[in-house]
C-alpha cells in the first residue's frame, strides 16, 4: 500500500498545499516518513487525510474559473463506521463549494471497499451541487464498489458508469481531462 501514490504529474500546474483556498493549504508532507496507515498497513505521504480510519485523498486540481476539482481517492470508503461521507463533504466538498467549485471528478481507482450508511449527506451533496448547475462525476471505480453504491441507490447522485467506468485519464492535461468529462456529463444530463 505504500507505494500507491496519489498521481503527481500535474504538480506543475496546481498544488493544494500551495493554493491559499484549498483545505490542505500549508500542509507539509514528508517524504520520507510514513505517518498514515489505512488499518496497519502505512500508505505514501503525500496523500492527505480527511480524518478518516480508512479513506484519503488527494486533490489534483482546481479550476476555480470554471468551477470544478479533481480528487483522486484512495483506501475504504466507509460510512458504517466513520461516516466518511460527512468528513468529506463538511471538511472538504464544502470548503470547495464556498469558492464556487460546483462540479467535482473523483477518481476512484484506488478505492478497494465501500460500506454504505444512508444517503443524506449524498443527497444534500447533489442538492448542493444542482443549485450552482454542477455535478459530481465518478470515473475509473471498481466494479464491486460501484455495485455497492448502486444497491443502496446512492448512485442515483452521481454520474458514473458507461464510459466513465475507464478512463485513460493520466495522459491528459487537467482541462483536457475535465472538458472530456464534462461533455460527457451534459450527454447524460439532456
Amino acid at each position: 500500500m505504500h507505494t500507491i501514490e496519489p498521481y503527481y504529474n500535474w504538480r506543475g500546474l496546481y498544488i493544494a498545499s500551495e493554493d491559499e483556498k484549498s483545505p490542505f493549504f500549508n500542509r507539509i508532507y514528508s517524504e520520507f516518513e510514513y505517518t498514515d496507515a489505512i488499518y496497519n498497513y502505512c500508505i505514501h505521504p503525500q496523500w492527505d487525510s480527511i480524518e478518516s480510519q480508512g479513506l484519503y485523498i488527494k486533490i489534483l486540481f482546481v479550476d476555480y474559473e470554471d468551477g470544478y476539482a479533481i480528487i483522486e481517492m484512495f483506501g475504504e470508503w466507509n460510512d458504517t463506521l466513520d461516516n466518511d461521507i460527512m468528513t468529506l463533504k463538511r471538511d472538504i466538498i464544502e470548503l470547495l463549494m464556498f469558492e464556487n467549485i460546483s462540479k467535482f471528478i473523483l477518481i476512484g481507482e484506488n478505492v478497494l471497499n465501500f460500506h454504505a450508511s444512508d444517503d443524506c449527506y449524498y443527497e444534500e451533496w447533489f442538492d448542493d451541487v444542482e443549485d450552482m448547475d454542477g455535478w459530481i462525476a465518478m470515473v475509473n471505480f471498481r466494479q464491486h464498489v460501484m455495485e455497492e453504491f448502486q444497491s443502496e441507490g446512492i448512485d442515483s447522485y452521481f454520474v458514473c458508469g458507461g464510459e466513465l467506468e475507464d478512463v485513460a485519464w493520466r495522459t491528459n492535461t487537467p482541462k483536457q481531462f475535465y472538458d472530456r468529462i464534462n461533455t460527457y456529463v451534459m450527454k447524460r444530463l439532456m
